[in-house]
This record gives C-alpha cells, sequence and structure tokens, in this order.
C-alpha cells in the first residue's frame, strides 16, 4: 500500500480540507498532511498521537513503516534536520519510516476528536456548535445526566484513563461545553456562558481564563490535553485500521495521561 492511498482513505474519514477552511476562516495555523514520504511500500502502520522517539522505538519493534499521528510532526518549519534538533524526525528519515497527521481536521470531522470528547463526557447530540465548518465543527455544548461534579468528574476519570483532572466549582452538571485539546479561549468561555452550560471542559487553561470562567458560575474541568485527545485518536485509529487491510497498532503514551 502506498503512503498515497492510506491518505485518501484518511481523507474519507476526516477531510484535509476542513483543515483548510479551519485556518482560512479562523485565522490558525496548521500542517496536516504528508510530513515524511520516504517512498516505499507501507508495510505497516503505527498509530500515535505524537511523533515522539518513543513512538519511533514502537513503529520499529512492530515492523511499521508508517506514523500516523494526530498532532503534526513538523508544526512550523523545520531548521535543521539532524539528531540533536528533531531526533524523532532524523530517526524516521534514518530508518525510512514516513509520517502523515492528521490535527484540525481530525478535530473538526464528523465522528472526529471534538465529537467523541463529547460523546466520553455523556452527550450526545450538540445543542450549539462555536465554529461550525463544512461537514464537521468545533466546540459543542450539550446536555447530559444530571449529576454531582465529583460524579461527572469520576466518570471522567474512568473514560479517558486518566486520574489527572483539574477541577474548579461546585456545580450540578447538567449541560457541558467542551473543546478538545488547546481550546479554552475566550470565545469558548462566552460560547459556554451564552449557550446556559454549567461546565466547561478542555485542556491546557492559562489562570486568567479560569478566573473568568469563574466569574461567570461556569465549573471548570481541566483534562490533560493528551487524555483529552488520545480518546478520540483511538476511535479514529480503529476505522482506520479496517479500512487499510495492513498491519495496525496503536501506541499509548502512559506518561502523559
Amino acid at each position: 500500500m502506498k503512503l498515497n492511498e492510506i491518505y485518501e482513505i484518511a481523507d474519507g474519514l476526516a477531510p484535509f480540507a476542513l483543515s483548510k477552511e479551519y485556518i482560512e476562516r479562523l485565522g490558525y495555523h496548521d500542517n496536516s498532511g504528508k510530513m515524511l514520504d520516504c517512498g516505499r511500500e507501507i508495510e505497516g502502520a503505527l498509530f500515535s498521537l505524537d511523533l515522539s522517539c518513543s513512538a519511533v522505538e514502537e513503529a520499529k519493534a512492530r515492523g511499521c513503516n508508517l506514523i500516523f499521528t494526530h498532532h503534526p510532526a513538523i508544526w512550523q518549519g523545520v531548521m535543521q534536520l539532524t539528531e540533536e534538533a528533531a531526533p524523532a524526525l532524523f530517526s524516521c528519515v534514518s530508518e525510512g519510516i514516513s509520517v502523515l497527521s492528521a490535527h484540525l481536521n481530525l478535530d473538526a470531522a464528523e465522528g472526529g476528536i471534538d465529537e467523541c470528547l463529547m460523546r466520553g463526557l455523556g452527550g450526545n447530540a450538540p445543542l450549539a456548535v462555536m465554529e461550525r465548518l463544512t461537514g464537521g465543527g468545533y466546540g459543542r455544548v450539550y446536555d447530559v445526566p444530571p449529576s454531582s461534579l465529583t460524579e461527572f468528574v469520576q466518570k471522567a476519570k474512568e473514560r479517558f484513563l486518566t486520574e489527572r483532572i483539574v477541577v474548579y466549582g461546585d456545580r450540578p452538571v447538567r449541560r457541558v461545553a467542551s473543546f478538545c485539546g488547546a481550546g479554552f479561549s475566550p470565545q469558548a468561555i462566552e460560547f459556554a456562558s451564552d449557550a446556559g452550560a454549567d461546565t466547561l471542559v478542555s485542556s491546557d487553561a492559562k489562570h486568567h481564563l479560569v478566573a473568568e470562567a469563574a466569574e461567570r458560575e461556569l465549573n471548570v474541568v481541566l483534562l490533560t490535553h493528551y487524555a483529552a485527545e488520545c480518546f478520540g485518536f483511538k476511535q479514529f485509529y480503529a476505522r482506520m485500521k479496517e479500512k487499510l487491510g495492513i498491519p495496525c497498532f496503536f501506541f499509548a503514551d502512559a506518561r502523559l495521561l
């Protein structure tokens, strides 16, 4: 199987055009797509949220010559491709391991990481979507079965396989706004508050934004960025594995959960 064939299969599940639309409409930066094409027949694929040295070692051990990541393996321009400056990417080049990344397109796609976050937290369908895109969107508000905040957080720990959750607030939970990745922004707070949410779930929050959410009487639940996105990326992996017809493996970095 060629890298282009795998790209096309991924594009059918999480269209890369969503990334382009996202950055053109909202002014963000992304670098989804083919990061490294070694030109070889792909014999096995390892799915890893990040391109890390640990993921490369796992790919080698599994006999995989493709690593498929969520976070772009190359974010900005690579100034030096040396073992010291870019060890994981350098190893991929040395070992003939191609790299493919699906970032904002997979966040926003139908059945993508942002939607999976909603479903993992107990939501079924969004009442509102913050950024609507063609065939997808990002940031959702939805109702969940009523519970205490303590109960809600305990279920999240069990579902997302993490103990690292930071919690602010004490309101009962009935309506949640969630934003996968580093989605805790002033716009997210306003969207959540305007839609009547009592709880905001995201990652990577700055103090002044937590303080603003508290002023609006929102509970704040902060999953680790890794746990929040690994949950949906693993579901994407399962869908890709069904379609690829080559050995596929999933690498979870327990250090980051």
